[in-house]
């Protein structure tokens, strides 16, 4: 009879303790996946630093192109503005594409920024402009290593989310599916930008 007792208090206790074990699992899963997109923040936050100064060093060579320079502020502030929400919820797949889709017109407003500026020798020539260019180069590598990053922390933690019995939990208390940092156009990634003025 004490048998069947102690049998009878520990399953329950058992269940709960696996049931803390799959929520905790989880948590931590999810942080990782945050901190991961926090690395990314950081290195956007500094890209959308650089742009500015890298419009404003061309400004004096590219007197006739305000409309390309204007389209680079207006892509960088677009993207800076989704940046914000994602960095807010990484999970949130909405927030995700619309930094994607945000990304992708930013690149391209720059590849248009750089292939202009091939046509002022003056501009390539330019001290600023050269180091500017080389700090977006280096920044532009450390954003795709960290998403890199991201999306193995978002498909570890989707996985562990997806296997059972975890999808039942997972369910229950609210951890979502997150969304993979891709960009738009993966074929226009995979092309090398030469940002180099020397």
């Amino acid at each position: 009879m004490t048998y069947l007792i102690i049998i009878l208090i520990a399953i329950p206790v058992i269940l709960i303790i696996w049931q803390v074990s799959i929520y905790n699992g989880l948590v931590k899963l999810r942080n990782r996946y945050k901190n991961a997109f926090s690395q990314i923040d950081v290195q956007l936050k500094r890209r959308y630093d650089l742009i500015p100064n890298l419009v404003e060093t061309a400004k004096g060579y590219m007197k006739h192109e305000k409309e390309t320079l204007e389209a680079v502020i207006n892509a960088r502030n677009s993207a800076q503005q989704a940046e914000k929400e994602v960095a807010a919820d990484p999970g949130n797949p909405e927030a995700l594409k619309k930094l994607n889709q945000n990304e992708g017109a930013l690149s391209g407003a720059l590849t248009r920024f750089f292939a202009l500026s091939e046509s002022y020798p003056d501009l390539k020539a330019n001290q600023n402009m050269m180091q500017i260019s080389e700090e977006l180069t280096s920044t532009e590598n450390k954003i795709a290593f960290a998403r890199q990053s991201f999306n193995d922390s978002v498909m570890h933690y989707n996985t562990n989310r997806e296997k059972f019995p975890n999808i039942i939990f997972a369910g229950i208390y609210g951890f979502n599916e997150a969304a993979l940092f891709e960009l738009e156009n993966p074929a226009e990634e995979r092309k090398n930008v030469n940002v180099s003025f020397t």
